[in-house]
């Protein structure tokens, strides 16, 4: 069972009611950019981001954003919208030819960046997380942002390991989850550089 904490976020809205919760997005937020652990994210998605914080918040903080859920590197678990409620997560995109992404899917945040690894408590609580989605909904894709918002959006970016997030569903006895990602990710013979810990000191963010 997962432990989440809960924190509500005021950018949401309801959900069309014929509408079928199919598809989750899987993204990657760190701020300030490229640093980890601080409040930042949780800030931006309450819209209480202090401008003054650090420069590149004085061009994000009146942004009206959220996600369902956000799995920081250490393992913590928060929701900020339930799943049957519609986060503003996605932005301009589409999925199968259906645009407005927002309206039928469930948006996971993890704590990184496009030039890191992600920690392996991540990939293990994100399949965790799936797979409950997935006995709640009747999930037909599982997908980056980039994969919804091509040439708009990069993340979860080139080091987030889909091969990996695989092999966690699968030892959950999850095949057909897994079976549901439709990235290709990185070769396999590839995949283990986007797995490497530790950094130097000097390559890990504060």
């Amino acid at each position: 069972m997962i432990s989440i904490d809960f924190l509500a976020s005021p950018n949401i809205d309801a959900r069309s009611p014929d509408v079928d919760v199919g598809l989750i997005v899987i993204h990657a937020i760190s701020l300030p950019p490229n640093r980890f652990g601080g409040p930042g994210v949780t800030q931006l998605f309450t819209n209480t981001l202090d401008p003054q914080e650090h420069p590149y918040y004085a061009g994000i903080h009146q942004l009206r954003v959220s996600a369902h859920f956000f799995i920081r590197r250490t393992g913590e678990v928060i929701q900020f919208v339930d799943p049957q409620m519609r986060a503003w997560h996605a932005g301009a995109s589409s999925w199968r030819g259906r645009e407005r992404c927002n309206d039928f899917s469930i948006g996971i945040e993890l704590e990184g960046c496009d030039t890191l690894p992600f920690e392996a408590v991540q990939y293990e609580l994100l399949a965790d997380l799936l797979a409950d989605l997935c006995e709640r909904f009747p999930i037909e894709g599982i997908t980056g942002h980039s994969d919804v918002a091509p040439g708009r959006k990069t993340d979860p970016g080139p080091y987030f390991a889909w091969g990996r997030l695989r092999r966690c569903l699968e030892a959950l006895g999850c095949p057909q989850i897994a079976a549901l990602i439709e990235p290709k990710g990185a070769p396999e013979e590839l995949e283990a550089s986007l797995m490497t810990w530790p950094f130097p000191v000097s390559g890990r963010p504060d």
